[in-house]
């Protein structure tokens, strides 16, 4: 039975995906919105990584309630530990900035950019490089390191990873 529950949660994270994307699939009707929403938050409550990944951003980025951004923090967190990349470089940015569930802490910030630069995503390269050359998130200046991360910034990943 959890095969069949994990295909479900599957084929309902690909039709929420549809919705989201595909305007031509059906109008973007409040009712359609409610539908996406409430398809990937049953995605993401049972443990789907993309749906972590993409229903935490909404809620984190698009949520007025200190309630919904704590939980959105809290699916990008999880998304980033399962290995997702864009989450990864989300938790960077949640630990360099902070909020009220993650306090700001600049040496997890720089570990998740790490992860996510070294998985290819290239902002966060990008902004490794930048904190290298300013000395930025607690670390000193240092233009080796920040080569070494500009290198990274528009390498495919399967170079990165190498």
């Amino acid at each position: 039975m959890p095969q069949a529950s994990s295909l479900f949660i599957r084929l309902e994270f690909r039709l929420a995906e549809r919705l989201f994307h595909n305007r031509w699939l059906l109008p973007r009707s409040p009712r359609t919105q409610r539908l996406t929403l409430s398809l990937f938050k049953r995605c993401a409550e049972a443990g789907h990584p993309d749906a972590l990944s993409v229903y935490g951003h909404m809620l984190l980025q698009r949520s007025l309630s200190p309630h919904d951004k704590a939980r959105g923090a809290r699916y990008v967190m999880e998304a980033a530990h399962a290995g997702d990349i864009k989450s990864q470089y989300q938790a960077a940015t949640i630990y360099e900035k902070g909020c009220a569930q993650y306090p700001r802490r600049d040496d997890y910030a720089v570990t998740w950019y790490a992860r996510a630069a070294q998985s290819g995503h290239s902002l966060a390269a990008e902004r490794l490089a930048l904190a290298y050359r300013v000395g930025e998130l607690g670390l000193t200046v240092d233009a080796d390191q920040a080569a070494y991360w500009q290198s990274l910034v528009h390498q495919p990943s399967e170079r990165v990873a190498a």
